[in-house]
């Protein structure tokens, strides 16, 4: 029985580390994304970003290595500013097996044994980055996109998991016009 115990717990963690990331995205849809070549940081919303130093620098390493692919060049003069937030919610699943063994009322409970199977516990903690672009002459917010993912605690794996949610964000820039 132990061994089936350690086996469900190494699944969960397997299966709780491979989620996606979940993301959407949102646009004004009067504007002309093709106008759009450069971009700089927007300071004053990244520091309101209630995460850690290092935690930024990932983010905004993974969002200047995607910009970069889609051909955006950073600027002292920019098209667009880029900005940060962030949520983090923890997300904690008990998973309760009671194994109806020993004399009683039928299969799954007993009288004699109160939870005589085992319990599992895990623990996530869940992270929602929103990616802000703002028109830089007009100081209005064009694009915003959003993913949410299980966050890493080994920070050898921060760097990799902060790419994959950026990248997954950023796959719906620009917006597909109908």
């Amino acid at each position: 029985m132990k061994s089936f115990s350690l086996l469900s717990l190494i699944l969960i963690i397997t299966l709780s580390s491979c989620s996606s990331v979940r993301v959407a995205s949102d646009y004004d849809r009067q504007t002309n994304f093709n106008s759009y070549k450069s971009y700089a940081f927007f300071k004053p919303g990244i520091d309101k970003a209630e995460i850690s130093d290092l935690d930024k620098k990932r983010i905004l390493r993974a969002i200047e290595a995607d910009m970069a692919a889609k051909g955006f060049t950073k600027s002292e003069n920019p098209d667009v500013l880029v900005s940060i937030f962030t949520k983090t919610k923890e997300n904690v699943n008990i998973y309760q097996n009671n194994f109806g063994f020993g004399w009683g009322y039928g299969w799954g409970w007993n009288p004699w044994f109160w939870n005589n199977g085992f319990n599992t516990v895990s623990r996530t903690t869940e992270g929602t980055l929103y990616i802000d672009l703002i028109d830089a002459s007009k100081r209005e917010l064009i694009w915003q996109g959003m993913g949410t993912a299980a966050l890493t605690e080994r920070v050898e794996r921060k760097q990799e998991k902060m790419n994959q949610i950026v990248t997954a964000i950023l796959e719906k820039y620009p917006p597909e016009l109908k």
